[in-house]
């Protein structure tokens, strides 16, 4: 079931994602060479519960942590642990929460120090892609609209999008109808209607679209070893156009 939001519903999501902004602008001037990797979960968890909110990740379907923390060829799912960052890595954060009911999602790629120029124009193409396929989050328009967008831009540039992963509604569940895939034909698909909220979240690989599942169950990993970048809004769909709803308190 496709939900339809009333704007009382889209403020509740909205402060939720507010507080996983937040976390992430909180926990970039810690992704630098040499910190362990479980130090950022620490942090977010301590973070998100200290504004009253709780990890929407942690316990979801097990998974044991409040962050999904993906180095390199790691896509996403990534589970944080002892190991260290190190420079010249690229690591995606995605983080949720839950408050009072309502929940929010939020994903961002990071350098790690100086990073070669492969990794960042796979940066900036995954993002680019987000913020595109967004534009096409109106009212009318189809989720194919919105996967064609990520696909082509992603395409052109030399990368590849993974089709086992895609993005998803969100309000009173973190994962809720439609899917949104990023990949696609235009005009196909879901119609897209004022009110509905979506989680648009690119997965884009610097080589091959092929992933795997590692032995912990969790991780995704591109099957060439090439790196992957992550990007992910929450938005609401209105009549005036897509509002970004994971932005940080200070906007």
């Amino acid at each position: 079931m496709v939900h339809i939001r009333t704007e009382r519903e889209i403020n509740k999501i909205s402060k939720s994602c507010q507080i996983v902004a937040d976390t992430l602008l909180m926990l970039e001037e810690y992704v630098h060479d040499g910190i362990k990797i479980s130090k950022l979960d620490n942090l977010a968890e301590e973070f998100i519960r200290s504004h009253g909110a709780r990890p929407a990740f942690k316990g979801y379907m097990g998974f044991p942590s409040t962050l999904c923390v993906s180095v390199d060829h790691a896509v996403v799912h990534g589970i944080p642990g002892d190991s260290y960052l190190k420079n010249g890595q690229i690591v995606g954060i995605d983080c949720g929460a839950e408050l009072n009911g309502y929940f929010g999602d939020h994903a961002k790629s990071f350098p790690v120090g100086e990073v070669d120029q492969n990794k960042k124009k796979l940066l900036d193409v995954t993002k680019e892609s987000l913020l595109k396929a967004i534009e096409k989050a109106v009212p009318g328009n189809f989720v194919g609209d919105i996967g064609f967008t990520v696909q082509k831009h992603a395409e052109e540039n030399g990368f590849s999008v993974v089709r086992e992963l895609v993005g998803h509604g969100i309000g009173s569940q973190l994962h809720e109808e439609p899917q949104i895939p990023n990949f696609g034909i235009a005009k196909q698909g879901y119609q897209l209607k004022s009110g509905m909220c979506i989680a648009i979240e690119p997965m884009i690989n610097a080589g091959r679209k092929e992933v795997y599942t590692s032995d912990d169950g969790w991780t995704i990993y591109t099957v060439d070893g090439q790196p992957s970048a992550h990007f992910e809004h929450t938005i609401a769909i209105t009549d005036k156009g897509p509002k970004i709803l994971s932005v940080g308190s200070n906007g």
